[in-house]
């Protein structure tokens, strides 16, 4: 996916700098500032998610002991760390504007996020509420690294944008979830779909059996509830 959107933001930008009375020398190096940055988001993008795309495909046809799948974890593995560099620094000054990178952006850059460790997550977790007050993220994207962030807790996620591998079973199916009766009414109230609707689109499609998942959050809290 590439960044129109961000390239036409950019230009509504340098048309407002201009009606402000900037410089063309200034006008310059912000075209070239925001040019740039939508460039790098571009090309992590492609780094980060072609390689995933092809792991998961060989994953689905052969398995995850085949030399196919073991190839595109390590492209993506590699790719990935050094993608965290370039969004740490991206980062160091506070979340860009919408207006900079758009929504894909956003989506590029929490995406690197949701792949990096959880001390990564909670570095950064601030700053992403901040930036969904201010209107400059999408609440689901907030929601989704929420809802990560109770998975490395070991906690029940909220929204249930979170998929699990469960090796024991050789299968993929949701994180439990509390109180899953009343899930889609709370990702309607961030404008998410259903999570019938959502995991059809996953890369893993899965069926929304919402019996099941009621089931499962109970022996979750049972479960933790004898650990405690």
């Amino acid at each position: 996916m590439r960044f129109r959107t961000g390239l036409f933001l950019v230009t509504i930008i340098i048309t407002a700098c201009v009606r402000k009375g900037e410089t063309k020398k200034q006008v310059e190096t912000v075209i070239a500032h925001k040019i740039d940055l939508v460039a790098v988001l571009d090309t992590i993008w492609q780094t980060e998610q072609v390689p995933i795309r092809k792991r998961d495909s060989a994953f689905r046809e052969y398995g995850d002991k085949s030399d196919s799948y073991k190839k595109y974890q390590s492209i993506y593995k590699k790719n990935h760390i050094v993608n965290e560099q370039k969004i740490t620094e991206i980062l160091k000054d506070g979340w860009p504007r919408i207006e900079e990178i758009g929504e894909q952006g956003n989506i590029t850059i929490c995406n690197v996020l949701q792949h990096s460790g959880p001390e990564i997550r909670l570095k950064y977790l601030p700053l992403m509420r901040q930036a969904t007050k201010n209107k400059q993220l999408s609440p689901w994207l907030l929601a989704r690294t929420e809802d990560r962030i109770a998975t490395d807790r070991g906690e029940l996620q909220i929204y249930g944008g979170q998929i699990k591998y469960y090796p024991e079973t050789n299968t993929f199916d949701v994180w439990p979830i509390v109180d899953p009766e009343n899930v889609d009414k709370r990702r309607a109230e961030i404008g998410l779909e259903s999570m019938a609707e959502y995991l059809k689109t996953r890369r893993f499609p899965l069926e929304w059996n919402l019996e099941n998942q009621i089931r499962r959050t109970a022996i979750f809290e049972s479960e933790k509830t004898k650990n405690q």
